[in-house]
């Protein structure tokens, strides 16, 4: 999936909850200046689409992150949600997983 998007919702709310396992504002943003793996968040889709995704900041951390999108006027942003430092068995997993050739 390739988004366009202008920036970032931040407010005090989404800096707390990604900031409190140690994630910051700029880590969050770093992740989607890189490549980023993102699928749909059904479980937690009820009143808007979240999506959850896997990065790394530029220092090469993986990064687990939920967001959403929000528009403000014309311009489409990521709203992030929460953010975490990936385990190093769910790294593993993850470069196993993206190494695999398409069948």
């Amino acid at each position: 999936m390739t988004v366009q998007v202008q920036g970032f919702d931040w407010d005090d709310g989404n800096r707390v909850k990604c900031q409190q396992h140690g994630v910051s504002i700029a880590e969050v943003e770093e992740v989607f200046a890189g490549v980023v793996h993102a699928f749909p968040d059904v479980e937690h889709s009820q009143i808007e689409t979240r999506f959850l995704a896997i990065g790394q900041t530029m220092k090469g951390r993986h990064v687990f992150l939920a967001f959403t999108f929000r528009s403000h006027g014309t311009e489409r942003l990521v709203r992030p949600i929460s953010a975490r430092y990936m385990h190093a068995k769910e790294v593993k997993h993850y470069e196993a997983q993206i190494a695999k050739p398409s069948e």
